[in-house]
């Protein structure tokens, strides 16, 4: 990335009458070894009668000579130059051998010719003392220049001094203050003391206003700035002279523009010469104008650009409201560290400590930005095959309302800190939530580990392997055992409260009982995970189907269609529409009812789920039981925290979810190969997805996480995964999917029909291997029953959403991934899930929040806004189910297509309905011809096309057929494309 600046800078000396001037010197033009590329470079100076000539001093400096004949008012220099900035890593050198550390020596050979640079000045006792203070033991070269560098920084003052020369060394550090010139001559008599080659630099330096505000260190510049500075040179064998820039502490980059570089001061004046005494004016004036800008990271669009999306944005979302698509928008973008990218768990591990360090830093931020008084959540994320254990989860919940959920923060535990609790502090929190739930405190079941188990895993061991002994293979399994065996078998891991909601009549309440086991003891499955998801519950009776009570999800055909936005009092009495009571657990203590089955008693009504307290690490964990309602759980939440103040044993929630409920909203923090995803919450409107957009990436940049990576050869590119998006709505009868399934068969069919899109907005990788193969790379017959589906969808009156979920189950579900356009998650249509598509995965940068709004989802939003106005024909096998056809399509998409399909907005004309109708029985390749009526091919050919697919026609609903069909229209592309009408339009630049 580069900015193209132009640099002007004027000095001016008035005289009070005209006076004779001596030959001059000017050292103004950037020097030979500057690596800042000067694309132009101007000098003008009056009075314009004067002789000029070039030269290059001993050093290798420019020079500009000038004699002036006549007598002049003034003295005026103006220099004008063009730089691009491309950034410079100042890094980027390779010492040679001998010279890897510190101290060092030259060769003879070097010595000779850096005589000059090594001259030394006597030092006074300050110097002496600063030279002193400089560590010699052995070390990295660059680190030793970087400290000394840095040090001096912090040591001497910056100060703007306008007298002329440069201090004594003495002076800078018994002021210990200086202009850039002072501490620059300074580092380079230490230098010198050092045995290092070392050179004054007088130059330009150029400071532009960040994009963004660092998070540590100097803020820079408020405004773009430019002025004269002074640096210092060393000259390392093997990298030439790198500059340092003691004034920031830095070393020299793109900014610094060296004009002159000399032994000493003296010879890099900007300006030497004399004339008659006489009383002068000096004026000076510099200035830096940005004059081209590449589109970067940081600031992706102009200011007029942005505001253009903005606008645009803001009509797609009147079109949708005209067209009563009830769309919202989720995403997962990922993030990696911006400090240390090189580490495994930013490439290729799950895994890390530092990962997990930046997720709860990220996610605390988020919370507090979005979701005040939210329930903070500790789940269970992905857990693929070789993985040992799932990985985590932070989840937070909150209400659309804003009702706070959990009230007061200090009741909530910090994952980061050690409390130091125990099981007595689990025990005392267990009795105190058993009071809040008006239940008897003697139903908590202490929790053991499984004694049996581990003396058999001991019994297992060499004879000469201590259990607590690092030879053990698995480190994982190392580490339990360790742990086991250090707080010993006797240790109570925990206390397990069987609880469940009960319904009665129009209320409900909280409902336990005992557990009758095969042990004395409750001991628990052996692992690491939570004790919630290690309890023996396969030990508890046996009890007949119709006796058991089974945890249902909300059928969400039930919810109203529009969200309800009620706040806590009302969440907790509302339940969802067709609830009914349970006939089996009513009032009564379960202990007291039996059941007969066979001439066998057993006990009926047992609670099998649990409420789990486990200290762990220091920290109180409470495990969340699954419940039916949200309602429930929000009450059972409260109880915690009313539990947690009254203890003062802060807790962290773990285990089950809330239950779906659209009056509820969350995100979520979870790990994933080489990145951090973050799963926001969905947005119905564009000026939400900018708040979040906006809000997640400050948020992200603060917690020192980068939504970009580099290639190997410095390219920019994105985190992988996560970019792709879910398209839905606030509950599932309002999914414009489910609503609309006309909707959702348009955008299928069109994306299907424009395989070029799907390829110009790829990455590296394309085809069915790919993360976002298209429907017709994977099997040949999938687009022969996608069109059977659409067939389905195309009867009259509206297709109910059980249809549309039975239609498209088997051709667009997520498999690792790895799905263009995708319904996600269908079980059932009685899940939740049931009711979102997601798009396909975006990989290019997107390491802003305006760039990660402007590529997926506004063109997103823009497609299902140009599918509800011009839906386009339902025909999906127009085109062959061949690469290379898709490739061929590629570079034939008008760009008024383009801009057509990306506004979202425009109308279609009754002409151009009436041709859509045309294509739709003529079914010829993606819709139309890509080329003008005029230069059509030849009837020939259109003749072999109408054979092709009148055959498509007759034979579309076979796979043999289609294949078959697809080798035809392969030939016709081929012959199409090599003819010179098609070579003669590809080449004239009018087609993207």
């Amino acid at each position: 990335m580069s900015n193209r600046v132009a640099l002007h800078h004027r000095t001016e000396y008035k005289f009070d009458r005209s006076v004779r001037l001596s030959p001059h010197i000017i050292r103004l033009r950037p020097a030979p070894h500057c690596r800042t590329h000067i694309e132009s470079y101007s000098l003008q100076v009056e009075p314009r009668k004067q002789f000029l000539n070039w030269q290059q001093d001993p050093y290798g400096n420019y020079l500009a000579r000038l004699v002036f004949p006549d007598a002049a008012p003034r003295l005026r220099i103006d220099v004008d130059l063009v730089a691009n900035l491309t950034v410079i890593n100042p890094f980027d050198f390779f010492l040679e051998e001998g010279y890897f550390h510190f101290p060092f020596t030259y060769t003879e050979d070097q010595l000779t010719d850096l005589a000059p640079y090594l001259k030394k000045e006597t030092p006074g006792p300050l110097l002496k003392k600063a030279i002193a203070g400089i560590p010699r033991h052995k070390q990295q070269t660059l680190d030793f220049l970087v400290e000394v560098n840095r040090k001096l920084q912090e040591q001497i003052a910056y100060v703007i001094r306008m007298e002329p020369g440069v201090q004594r060394c003495e002076e800078t550090l018994e002021k210990e203050s200086g202009s850039c010139r002072d501490t620059s001559w300074l580092l380079v008599q230490m230098l010198r003391h050092c045995g290092i080659a070392a050179r004054f630099v007088s130059g330009y330096l150029i400071q532009l206003k960040a994009d963004v505000k660092p998070v540590e260190g100097p803020e820079g510049p408020e405004e773009d700035f430019t002025d004269l500075h002074a640096w210092t040179e060393v000259y390392l064998p093997g990298a030439g002279w790198v500059g340092l820039d003691p004034t920031s502490g830095l070393l020299a980059g793109e900014g610094h523009i060296p004009l002159a570089c000399t032994p000493d001061p003296t010879g890099a004046a900007p300006v030497v010469g004399s004339l008659e005494k006489c009383e002068t004016e000096f004026e000076f004036a510099m200035s830096v104008q940005r004059i081209w800008e590449m589109p970067r990271i940081s600031k992706p669009f102009s200011d007029s650009a942005w505001a253009d999306i903005d606008a645009l944005g803001l009509r797609v979302d009147a079109a949708l409201r005209a067209q009563d698509v009830r769309l919202t928008m989720g995403g997962e973008p990922t993030f990696v560290s911006d400090i240390d990218r090189e580490d495994e768990q930013w490439h290729t591990a799950a895994l890390g400590d530092e990962k997990w360090q930046k997720g709860v830093e990220m996610f605390d931020r988020l919370s507090k930005r979005f979701a005040a008084g939210a329930v903070h959540h500790v789940g269970q994320g992905k857990w693929y095959p070789g993985e040992r254990l799932p990985r985590w989860s932070f989840d937070c919940f909150w209400l659309k309302d804003g009702t706070p959920l959990w009230r007061n923060p200090a009741d909530r535990g910090d994952p980061r800190k050690d409390y130091g609790f125990t099981d007595a502090d689990a025990d005392m929190l267990m009795q105190a939530l058993c009071s809040e739930l008006e239940v008897s405190g003697k139903l908590a079941i202490p929790a053991y580990e499984d004694v049996f188990y581990y003396l058999w895993r001991e019994r297992r061991l060499p004879g000469n392997v201590d259990p607590l002994d690092s030879k053990l293979d698995d480190p994982e399994e190392r580490a339990q055992l360790m742990k086991v065996f250090d707080q010993g078998l006797e240790h109570v891991v925990g206390y397990a409260l069987p609880l469940r909601a009960v319904y009665g009549g129009p209320d409900w309440h909280w409902e336990s009982g005992e557990w009758f086991l095969r042990t004395e003891r409750m001991y628990l499955m052996p692992g690491d995970s939570p004790m919630g998801l290690r309890l023996p519950l396969d030990s508890l009776p046996w009890e007949v189907e119709t006796e058991r009570h089974t945890v249902y999800t909300a059928d969400p055909a039930g919810w109203p269609a529009r969200s309800s936005k009620a706040g806590w009092p009302e969440l907790q009495r509302q339940l969802p529409t067709g609830r009914k009571p349970s006939a089996v657990t009513m009032n009564l203590d379960p202990m007291e009812r039996t059941a007969r089955s066979g001439g066998v008693d057993y006990p009926a009504g047992i609670v099998r789920t649990a409420l789990c307290v486990e200290a762990r690490n220091g920290r109180v964990h409470v495990f969340m039981p699954p419940l039916d309602e949200a309602p429930q759980y929000f009450a059972l939440v409260r109880a915690i925290e009313n539990a947690a103040a009254k203890t003062g044993v802060p807790v962290i929630l773990e285990g089950y979810d809330p239950p779906f409920d659209p009056r509820i909203n969350s995100f979520s923090i979870r790990p994933d190969p080489g990145v951090l995803e973050i799963n926001i919450h969905p947005a119905a409107s564009w000026k939400e997805r900018k708040e979040i957009a906006f809000g997640l990436y400050e948020d992200a940049r603060e917690t020192r996480l980068s939504a970009e990576k580099y290639a190997v050869d410095g390219r920019a590119t994105g985190t992988g995964g996560g970019g792709h998006l879910v398209l839905g709505g606030p509950t599932p009868v309002e999914s414009p999917f489910l609503r609309r399934p006309d909707l959702l068969r348009s955008m299928l069919s069109f994306w299907h029909n424009h395989p070029g899109l799907s390829y110009l907005f790829t990455g590296l990788f394309v085809g069915p291997t790919s993360q976002a193969p298209r429907v017709d790379e994977a099997r040949n017959d999938m687009t022969a029953e996608l069109e059977v589906a659409f067939r389905q969808l195309s009867r009259e009156g509206a297709t109910p959403p059980w249809l549309v979920d039975r239609l498209f189950r088997n051709l667009l579900v997520e498999l690792f991934e790895q799905s263009d356009d995708l319904l996600d998650r269908l079980p059932s249509f009685q899940s939740c899930l049931a009711a979102s598509i997601r798009s396909s995965n975006w990989s290019s940068v997107m390491g802003s929040a305006s760039e990660s709004l402007n590529r997926p989802p506004l063109k997103r939003f823009s497609l299902v806004v140009s599918a509800c106005e011009n839906p386009p024909p339902s025909i999906v096998c127009q085109r062959p189910c061949s690469m290379s056809a898709a490739y061929s399509v590629l570079p034939r998409i008008p760009r008024n297509k383009l801009v057509k399909l990306f506004s979202g907005i425009s109308a279609t004309s009754s002409a151009n309905m009436v041709k859509r109708q045309r294509i739709k029985k003529r079914a010829t390749f993606s819709g139309s011809w890509p080329w003008p009526s005029n230069e059509r091919p030849s009837l020939a050919k259109r003749s072999a096309t109408s054979r092709v697919t009148r055959a498509l026609t007759r034979d579309g609903s076979s796979a043999l057929g289609l294949v078959q069909i697809s080798r035809k229209r392969s030939r016709v592309f081929s012959s199409l494309r090599s003819s010179s009408l098609t070579r003669k339009r590809l080449a004239s630049g009018n087609c993207v």
